[in-house]
């Protein structure tokens, strides 16, 4: 009887023994295996992707082409509104909130966001206007705006404007690495519209905004329009050099400058406000001396004035689209954006496209 029962604790054992084996065998091969299946964080498809928020489309367009399938990209303007007048409602409040990244221009072109950008945390935040940009060469500036006194200067006074030693990872693009603590510097109106902060118009500047995203999410500094294709556009563009246009208001700089066209003549200034009688006396006074082509408007805004002035002075009206409204968020979104934005200007020189 005694026999019996050790031989059944015996083959109890042995079977126990049996599957603790197979057990500790198979654990071992699921930790071998492990490094096999695993997946960059944004291609796993169970990792949410970073979100990016921009106040306005153009540095939407800026952000999709920097992070293609990286990231999601959503902007806060509505169709309707222009880049100087993005306010936010509550839904863009939380919205913020869960952003990772979120971009704007800066206060002297936003004031009605400056309150809630304020509260963004630096890391979080990208304020383009602080960053070491070219400022368009028919404004008398030689080089570049933005820095920690957030004025313009020029290649000597940067070189001793507090734009910091760059940072080892940000060194090779140019980018500097200061602080965003100057973004309510008191700049007066006058000042800080002087800077034409449409920047977005100069895809070097389109360039140096993609690659600050582009640190910021670890990624691979590139490009998002190339030599060649600014090159082309230029090309293209170059019989236009000579010629005179009106524009709805003071916004084509950084374009015209970098393509070195005329600078246009504006019925309002650059922050899309109405200017005096005198002003608009001297307008047509410049726009007969200098046989002006046309007249661009912009879908965002009422174009009762640029129509009446071209009602008066027999020209044809153009639309040209600044801000992308009508641009899809793609890979390529930058270069599409500005390869459309040639064709529509070209588009007001009817007699040197079909002589």
């Amino acid at each position: 009887m005694m026999k019996t029962l050790n031989l059944a604790k015996v083959i109890r054992y042995n079977n126990l023994l049996k599957i603790v084996t197979f057990l500790s065998a198979l654990t071992a091969q699921t930790v071998l295996a492990a490094p096999e299946i695993a997946q960059p964080l944004t291609n796993n498809p169970l990792i949410q992707k970073p979100l990016i928020i921009t106040t306005i489309k153009p540095l939407a367009i800026i952000a999709q082409s920097a992070v293609g399938d990286q990231a999601r990209v959503e902007y806060l303007q509505s169709a309707v509104q222009s880049a100087h007048e993005v306010s936010l409602p509550v839904s863009a409040l939380k919205k913020i909130d869960q952003a990772d990244l979120i971009i704007w221009i800066g206060e002297m072109f936003e004031s009605r966001v400056a309150k809630p950008m304020a509260l963004v945390p630096q890391d979080k935040r990208i304020t383009v206007m602080q960053l070491p940009l070219i400022a368009p060469q028919n404004t008398g500036i030689e080089q570049e705006v933005g820095s920690h006194s957030g004025h313009m200067h020029t290649h000597d006074e940067s070189a001793h404007s507090g734009l910091s030693a760059h940072s080892e990872s940000s060194a090779h693009s140019g980018l500097s690495a200061h602080s965003e603590s100057s973004a309510h510097s008191g700049l007066s109106a006058h000042s800080a519209l002087s800077a034409d902060p449409h920047v977005w118009l100069n895809p070097t500047n389109a360039n140096r905004i993609a690659a600050e995203i582009q640190q910021r999410l670890n990624l691979r500094v590139k490009d998002i329009i190339s030599a060649e294709q600014i090159a082309t556009l230029a090309t293209e563009l170059a019989p236009l050099r000579d010629r005179q246009f009106l524009v709805h208001h003071d916004a084509l700089d950084h374009f015209t400058s970098t393509f070195k066209l005329q600078s246009g003549l504006s019925i309002r200034d650059a922050s899309g406000a109405s200017q005096g009688v005198r002003s608009q006396y001297r307008l047509r006074q410049q726009a007969i001396a200098s046989a002006a082509s046309c007249i661009f408007i912009e879908p965002q805004y009422a174009d009762r004035d640029a129509r009446v002035i071209a009602q008066e002075l027999s020209l044809q009206v153009t639309l040209i689209d600044l801000q992308g409204l009508e641009q899809a968020l793609v890979g390529d979104a930058y270069a599409s954006f500005i390869q459309t934005l040639a064709l529509q200007f070209k588009g007001c020189f009817n007699d040197l496209q079909n002589p």
